[in-house]
């Protein structure tokens, strides 16, 4: 059974995006980008509401519009993999996607039960928050930035009971953004400590964004990596 993760970008004091949106705070340099794009390599299905589907969109003609080395390697790897949309509005949709036909914990559990490796990724406070309530997430993947919103989106919803978690993986990126792993379901795991800066060499835990994501170009990254 494949792990269901939901891992984003939060500011100190809990939000995912300020009280007007903002997210221009979350743009990742080029080490953590790197980080993003192994983590996305493990990635074996994701889950997204209508308006992140629509932003990621950007990455299925990213050779007419982008150049960069790093961003045309996230395309890449991000095209292939299959997404599940829930939207009311939506007809249809694009790329190796498909609009959601069951509730959240029908679609989870197929998409876990999925022979091979890697990981489920959801993206999106809203959508994580209607998984927390079915308790699907088995990972909480947090990317800490050094920045006070005072409001806005936050990164956990309120809960109907407390959450038990452990840190079990902590790194510092770029000397600015610390990474965190924090397991549901793994109680018994020892902590380790991996707060040195990250390479891609260090790489080995499967995770992502991700949640929600890229968007393409160093300046639009802002609005992805949450």
């Amino acid at each position: 059974m494949l792990p269901v993760i939901y891992s984003m970008s939060v500011s100190l004091d809990g939000f995912i995006a300020g009280p007007t949106g903002d997210i221009g705070w979350t743009a990742p340099e080029g080490e953590q980008f790197r980080f993003h794009i192994e983590q996305t390599r493990h990635v074996a299905a994701h889950l997204c509401g209508r308006g992140l589907y629509q932003e990621m969109l950007v990455w299925e003609t990213a050779e007419q519009t982008m150049s960069g080395e790093a961003e045309l390697e996230f395309a890449r790897i991000w095209r292939p993999i299959p997404k599940v949309v829930f939207s009311r509005t939506l007809n249809s949709v694009a790329g190796n996607a498909r609009l959601a036909t069951d509730d959240i914990a029908t679609e989870v559990g197929r998409l876990r039960d999925r022979p091979g490796e890697g990981v489920v990724a959801i993206g999106g406070a809203g959508l994580a928050a209607a998984a927390i309530a079915e308790d699907l997430i088995d990972d909480y993947r947090q990317f800490v930035n050094p920045v006070i919103l005072g409001g806005g989106t936050p990164y956990f919803t309120p809960l109907a009971k407390p959450l038990d978690l452990r840190l079990i993986e902590s790194r510092t990126c770029s000397s600015r953004v610390v990474y965190l792993g924090l397991p549901a379901h793994a109680l018994s795991l020892a902590p380790r400590n991996t707060s040195a800066s990250i390479t891609s060499a260090s790489i080995t835990s499967a995770s992502i964004t991700s949640a929600s994501m890229w968007k393409g170009t160093v300046s639009q990254r802002s609005k992805k990596f949450l």
